[in-house]
């Protein structure tokens, strides 16, 4: 399902921090059938997957998110020990005037894993919602790459202090699948505490 080759080839860029963008990540006949299992999600944040109806594709890619090819790959490309690394994965489906902030991750997220779900558009080509990874917290004009959130684009960057991103506003439907492997200290057990706490609240909600 994943193009585990193209993530193994495509050099880490350095610039602003270390990161790998890898095009097409999904190829195009699974993307299909996973957009076709995502949940229709009306309101804007993080949810945990386990609180979510998912189809059967779009559980076969978050079980190969989660997997230990993904892990070793990206462990081997930044040269870091992932292996007793908890894990977080969550889908965003809508994006609002109050998404697209600079900020850098928080420190309980030792890496961040991107994946974009999402067809071609006229938005992204206005370069609304199109996430860029910035010099400084200052401004989104100090971009150094942007990355449209199209065609099963992935995202890997080794979170830090200097990781700063965000994008211009876009609003309306922006699906984005995000797995965090965790810091093992106590800031990151307490959110992920907080996340499955959240999956057993939105599990019982109905926003599909």
């Amino acid at each position: 399902m994943l193009d585990y080759a193209a993530l193994r080839e495509t050099p880490v860029a350095s610039d602003p921090f270390p990161h790998l963008v890898v095009r097409r990540f999904v190829p195009p006949d699974s993307l299909k059938a996973v957009m076709k299992d995502l949940p229709r999600m009306q309101r804007r944040g993080s949810f945990p997957i386990s609180a979510l109806p998912l189809g059967p594709a779009a559980r076969a890619l978050v079980a190969e998110m989660e997997g230990p090819t993904l892990r070793s790959i990206i462990a081997e490309r930044f040269a870091l020990d992932l292996s007793d690394a908890a894990t977080m994965i969550t889908l965003r489906g809508q994006s609002t005037e109050r998404d697209g902030l600079i900020h850098c991750d928080s420190a309980a997220k030792r890496v961040t894993v991107l994946l974009y779900l999402n067809p071609a558009q006229e938005a992204w080509e206005q370069h609304e919602g199109c996430l860029r990874l910035l010099r400084g917290p200052h401004s989104l004009e100090d971009y150094v790459v942007e990355v449209p959130p199209v065609d099963g684009t992935l995202l890997v960057f080794p979170n830090s202090s200097k990781a700063w991103h965000g994008h211009k506003q876009y609003l309306g439907t922006r699906y984005v699948l995000q797995l965090n492997y965790m810091t093992n200290d106590r800031a990151a057990r307490a959110e992920l505490f907080r996340h499955r706490l959240s999956a057993l609240v939105k599990r019982a909600s109905a926003f599909a």
